[in-house]
């Protein structure tokens, strides 16, 4: 025991002393070679060297203050859980995170400069005889947790993203972070050149607040880095599904709100859940972003809070659904691709649209489902078509669903009528959808098939429809849009357009998922043009939307086709 805390003692005031040697124009260029001029200048200028860091294995508390007293530091404030030191143990020794209580000391180190630095101290409990002994001999030997740090000054996401890039260009190289909820800050570690000279080969840069999106490509460079860490996270995708899905089904999210923790008892007995394995859950969920943990509970985030009933854009219906039917059905998704049948057929003796059909809770949540991606449709309302269109017009809903695409239309237009073609159920839930926004003078309802599209519209939309079918179904209903447009009418098709050069896209999910589970695709813009052109009909422009979303302009390319 004395000989390791003497070497925790040991390597603490080293850390001091490399504090107080150093400033941020000196070690950037020590840790990246070749660093120099204007860029150091700049990353100087955007970043101040924070600390220096290590963990440290006292047998117990009063150890610990020893080890801070004799290397002339003063703890001013409580410590403070390692989510992300607690985290990175956990996978490198194959341990229970839950079993492991690392803490922060950040002890101040007034420097000779006069500036103010600190040592982050990272504590693990290693008493005498325990079963840690191992992990703390092999941290202290490899060092993975020491580290030196620099906090962003003003922490705008291009600064953060320009900080990340310009380490890259010197050869630092991604090394994992994470999100910090107890203190709102997120951590992007990054591994040193071989040839650096600073004495630490691991550097964090750190960001306050919530940086996660720019943290997950930050994340998934380093698993590149890792491809059986990697893998082994694509692996257990399935758990974060049903991970999200149980949260959906159980309700909690309708018992947490964003404004205030509420207990782990309260929050069993509220839904009516085992109280230790609801732990297990929330902790899951907390790692991804869906919950926050407090000294007083848990709470929601924004992503969280989109799984509750009464949320705006509430994306509840597509956790039960994707972790529902379409879960089951893709366990076939090997059949589909060997045989070319749809897996969801397979599962169910049925297509999705009879199944749905047959079972009216299903079909309302289907329903709901669709609306839940409403937040593709924001920008539409504002289409340079919808501007133009003239006073009285009409705009065709083809296959409307609910009605909340057309809603929108409507409220922002109040000088159009619209029109919505619909199975006769959804039909009803549309009528009620528009109704309650005082729509219902201006909007007709119509049950009906693609054979029933309405003539003399000035507008048609068809959103999210032609996904669903293969290519010569697709010629079909677009010949009946023809067929019913007048000349001068324009058609609007929403879809997810499959990008041209294979870079990453939500689309490219969901090409897989219709083909699994519809017996549908997306395609290519270029597809696209060639389907329309099929049915006498021009692609005019393309234009983005959110969610990976796009909205083709298409009209008709000469005399109605018969």
């Amino acid at each position: 025991m004395i000989t390791t805390l003497s070497c925790d003692t040991s390597r603490l005031r080293a850390a001091v002393d490399f504090v107080k040697e150093q400033d941020t124009a000196t070690l950037l260029p020590l840790l990246l070679p070749g660093l120099d001029g204007p860029e150091l200048r700049a990353l100087a200028e955007r970043c101040d060297f924070s600390h220096a860091a290590l963990l440290v294995f006292p047998p117990d508390e009063a150890a610990l203050r020893t080890m801070i007293t004799d290397c002339g530091l003063v703890v001013e404030a409580p410590p403070q859980p390692s989510v992300i030191v607690r985290e990175r143990l956990a996978v490198r020794h194959q341990r229970r995170a839950a079993d492991l209580t690392v803490e922060i000391l950040r002890p101040a180190v007034d420097c000779p400069d006069g500036t103010r630095r600190m040592v982050e101290v990272f504590t693990l409990a290693v008493p005498p005889g325990s079963s840690l002994d191992t992990l703390a001999t092999h941290e202290r030997d490899q060092q993975h947790e020491a580290h030196v740090a620099f906090e962003v000054k003003a922490a705008d996401p291009l600064v953060l993203r320009g900080l990340c890039a310009a380490l890259g260009r010197y050869g630092a190289t991604p090394d994992g972070g994470g999100y910090n909820p107890h203190e709102n800050g997120t951590v992007f570690y990054f591994t040193a050149p071989p040839e650096a000279k600073a004495g630490y080969r691991r550097v964090e840069l750190y960001a306050p607040g919530d940086h996660r999106d720019l943290l997950a490509a930050h994340l998934d460079e380093h698993r590149r880095r890792q491809p059986a860490e990697s893998l082994l996270r694509l692996l257990t995708g399935a758990w974060t599904t049903q991970a999200l899905a149980a949260f959906a089904r159980l309700e909690v999210a309708d018992a947490m709100d964003a404004q205030r923790s509420v207990t782990l008892a309260e929050l069993a007995r509220d839904v009516d859940a085992c109280e230790p394995n609801l732990a297990t859950l929330l902790r899951y969920l907390t790692m991804l972003g869906v919950v926050s943990e407090d000294g007083d509970g848990y709470r929601l985030t924004q992503t969280g809070e989109l799984l509750r009933r009464d949320s705006e854009g509430s994306m509840r219906a597509l956790a039960l659904m994707y972790g529902g039917v379409f879960y089951e059905s893709f366990a076939g998704l090997d059949h589909t691709v060997r045989t070319g049948q749809v897996a969801f057929e397979q599962r169910f003796h049925a297509n999705h649209f009879d199944h749905f059909a047959r079972d009216p809770r299903l079909a309302e949540l289907f329903d709901q489902s669709m609306a839940a991606g409403s937040r593709m449709f924001d920008p539409l309302p504002a289409h340079p078509v919808l501007a133009a269109a003239a006073d009285g017009a009409t705009v065709v809903d083809i296959a409307g669903g609910n009605g909340e695409l057309l809603c929108r239309i409507l409220s922002a237009h109040p000088r159009l009528q619209g029109l919505l073609l619909e199975r006769p159920h959804t039909v009803e839930a549309a009528r009620r959808l528009l109704g309650a926004a005082g729509h219902t003078q201006r909007c007709t309802f119509r049950a009906g098939d693609f054979a029933d599209v309405p003539a003399g519209g000035e507008v048609y939309v068809l959103s999210r429809v032609l996904h669903d079918w293969d290519d010569e179904r697709c010629r079909e209903i677009l010949r009946h849009c023809a067929r019913a447009m007048p000349a001068t009418a324009d058609l609007l098709v929403v879809e997810r357009v499959l990008p041209a050069d294979g870079s990453a896209s939500l689309a490219t999910a969901w090409d897989l998922h219709m083909m699994c589970n519809v017996g549908g695709r997306e395609r290519r813009a270029d597809h696209y043009a060639r389907l329309f052109a099929d049915a006498g009909l021009t692609l005019v422009d393309v234009a983005p939307l959110p969610l990976d979303g796009s909205v083709l302009h298409v009209r008709r390319t000469g005399p109605s086709p018969t």
